[in-house]
């Protein structure tokens, strides 16, 4: 089972207008969703050829875009 961490990061005003826009016309996702699906793609485009795969982060991905949580994994 994923253990959440929180984090505090400053990002562009811009950028959060933007991701609010993107939230309030998507009620079924939330920001923690968001931010979990954007860092897991970069770090899997990102990762370097002789990392292997990085199946923890392609499951993140995956779950975070079809909405999936642990409890519904582990039911």
């Amino acid at each position: 089972m994923d253990t959440p961490i929180s984090l505090f990061v400053e990002i562009p005003e811009t950028l959060h207008q933007s991701l609010a826009t993107f939230l309030d016309s998507r009620p079924d996702w939330d920001q923690d969703r968001v931010f979990s699906a954007a860092i897991s793609l970069f770090l899997l485009q990102n990762r370097m050829p002789d990392q292997g795969s990085d199946r923890a982060s392609a499951r993140i991905y995956l779950d975070s875009l079809f909405g999936r949580t642990s409890a519904d994994v582990s039911a």
